[in-house]
């Protein structure tokens, strides 16, 4: 038998069954967390077949192995697809090759640095004041709603739109709107990530092919300016000398079109709720520098939205004494290495200012560490002060503890942000 801390076929012992997709687990995984990282630090789940990883040290050791540890898996669908959802994706030509995070060949170095340099530090601080033109402009709708109403919900209006509307005009996307971009890639993710019963993968299949249609109609046809992202990916060759087909440039744009607008967008509205919920924060905010850069640092620490990602074993090997096989499946618990009182101390308390604040693993770490982590950052800490400065009365609504939670298996966001402003 392949050792394991606890006996936990179907329960974590008090705590009742593991459901990574179930209410409790999703509104509050934090029990489940720190019992996994305890007692059980890779763990197998029967309930996925995935080996959970929850330690710091384990899942950090995973991410800087690439050799041993392959990211083939990173974007394979959670929930196995039937043949009539594949029957549609198959018409619509959708297909994911290894592009960023499912890539571990050789064209992934030249590709990540395509990426990068549209994201780098240097075009990230050139894009602030594009970014918090974009706020300002969300804002007034909502400080009028406000104003009328008494009450907003700050998802919708502003946190999900911010950075879909600034990834647009970073990368040069036109002819499209912003609601349209959003609905296509929250489907992607719940198609992916998610465990929706079957009609309702139908419908997800539906928006994503549509979301491929029309990223590949853009990557062909020719009109993208040459100083764009999807410019760019044209111009590009592999380490063979050979132009980048079109079905891999499709996979690069269908994950940086995700992971910039909707993860992002799951950041903000989790900085945001928890800077409302926490006392004192939010009339400090807007005026105290640096305060809402650590604020997004703690969040990102303790709940960042991609709570978790994929890997398997390129062979058989030994990860915290337990034996994996060849191809076994993990998924690195990142929000749980962030409360790894080893590494971090009081691990459920928001401390902005800890010294190593920045140690966390929201990004990853090594080869695949997220290259749009700087204008995440930028984003959500301009978010957060642009929102405390328009909206200095605003507090949660009423029945906030009883937001709904998005809850794939990577990604955990509050959907609803909503607020109230006295009169």
């Amino acid at each position: 038998m392949i050792p394991s801390a606890l006996d936990v076929t179907d329960t974590l012992g008090p705590l009742g069954p593991l459901d990574l997709f179930g209410a409790p687990f999703v509104q509050d995984p934090y029990p489940w967390l720190d019992l996994l990282r305890s007692e059980s630090p890779v763990h197998h789940d029967p309930g996925t077949g995935l080996w959970l990883v929850s330690r710091y040290a384990d899942v950090r050791h995973v991410l800087m192995r690439p050799d041993v540890f392959l990211p083939d898996n990173a974007q394979d669908a959670v929930t196995p697809l039937p043949v009539s959802v594949l029957r549609v994706l198959v018409r619509a030509g959708f297909t994911l090759p290894p592009a960023l995070a499912n890539n571990g060949t050789a064209s992934h170095p030249g590709l990540r640095r395509l990426v990068t340099r549209f994201f780098n530090a240097h075009r990230v601080a050139s894009a602030v004041p594009v970014i918090e033109r974009i706020a300002d402009e969300l804002l007034q709708p909502v400080l009028a709603t406000l104003d009328a109403t008494g009450g907003c919900d700050l998802f919708p209006s502003f946190a999900q739109t911010l950075p879909c509307r600034v990834l647009m005009e970073l990368l040069g996307v036109r002819g499209i709107d912003p609601a349209t971009l959003i609905r296509w890639s929250d489907a992607s993710l719940e198609l992916f990530w998610g465990r929706p019963a079957l009609e309702r993968q139908r419908e997800l299949a539906g928006l994503v092919a549509e979301f491929h249609q029309w990223l590949t109609r853009t990557v062909r046809d020719g009109s993208a300016p040459a100083d764009s992202f999807i410019g760019a990916l044209a111009r590009h060759r592999l380490p063979d000398g050979r132009l980048l087909d079109v079905e891999t440039a499709v996979g690069m744009c269908f994950f940086v079109f995700i992971a910039g607008q909707s993860t992002t967008g799951q950041l903000i509205a989790t900085v945001l709720s928890r800077a409302l919920a926490e006392p004192g924060v939010w009339p400090r905010v807007a005026g105290e520098a640096g305060l809402a850069e650590a604020w997004v640092e703690e969040v990102l620490r303790r709940e960042p939205p991609v709570t978790t990602w994929r890997r398997v074993t390129a062979r058989a090997t030994e990860l915290s004494g337990v034996r994996l096989p060849a191809d076994a499946p993990l998924l690195l618990m990142l929000m749980g290495s962030g409360s790894d009182p080893e590494v971090f101390p009081a691990p459920e308390r928001m401390c902005p200012h800890r010294e190593n604040i920045r140690h966390h693993l929201a990004f990853g770490v090594g080869r695949h560490r997220c290259p749009g982590a700087s204008l995440a950052r930028t984003e959500a800490a301009v978010a957060l002060r642009a929102a405390a400065r328009h909206l200095p009365r605003i507090r949660q609504a009423a029945g906030a503890s009883e937001t709904p939670v998005l809850g794939l298996l990577s990604f955990r966001a509050p959907l609803r942000v909503a607020v109230e402003q006295p009169r």
